[in-house]
């Protein structure tokens, strides 16, 4: 009766491990690295992004659109392709935020997106603003939201957009490399939120 309980822990002590196990990608841009792990409650987004990367998708693609105390995007192809051909379903979770450095997919609007389906290809990854206690207020009165602990934690300390919160799937988030977002978030922009000089990108899969 020991051995089997002994044989059941370890299996279940196996089994967390593997859940537990996420997949780390390294975003190597023209201002430095960027490390990122991917969540496994995000499947479809993670297995999608996944895919992009290892057909090259990101390779030399350009950060496309830069908005500081906001957020940094890319995805397009390196030959100027901003779309696959497809959009992956909303994989929205509650215990999934919009803090400094959350990787989340791009979208269209809910007009003509009222599912909140993903890009296939388009996402950001989060800078946002430290907010006070405040803040934090008149965001839960404006939006009827309450913020959990953590959140407010996050977005007291290194801040974030919360106003997205609920409306776009975040499915990663940077676990090295913070001061590189701000460095890329910086730069000179042009019309339409475009880089004068083109901060450029190669995703690889560190482990999976």
């Amino acid at each position: 009766m020991k051995r089997i309980c002994l044989i059941i822990c370890i299996l279940l002590g196996m089994a967390a491990q593997a859940q537990e196990k996420e997949t780390l990608v390294l975003i190597k841009t023209t201002k430095g690295d960027i490390k990122v792990k991917l969540y496994n409650d995000t499947p479809l987004h993670r297995d999608n992004f996944i895919k992009l990367i290892n057909e090259g998708w990101y390779d030399n693609s350009p950060f496309h659109r830069v908005i500081n105390k906001f957020m940094i995007q890319g995805g397009h192809n390196q030959d100027g392709t901003v779309d696959p051909g497809y959009r992956v379903p909303a994989e929205i979770r509650p215990n999934h935020f919009h803090k400094k450095g959350a990787l989340a997919a791009a979208r269209q609007g809910d007009q003509v997106n009222p599912e909140k389906a993903s890009s296939g290809c388009q996402f950001y990854i989060v800078q946002g603003n430290v907010l006070t206690d405040a803040h934090i207020q008149m965001y839960m009165q404006n939006y009827g939201v309450n913020f959990t602990v953590e959140q407010i934690k996050a977005y007291t300390t290194i801040g974030g957009t919360p106003h997205l919160d609920g409306e776009y799937t975040v499915f990663g988030e940077v676990v090295e490399g913070l001061d590189v977002i701000d460095k890329i978030a910086g730069v000179k922009t042009g019309y339409m939120d475009v880089p004068v000089e083109p901060v450029t990108m190669t995703i690889e899969i560190i482990n999976n």
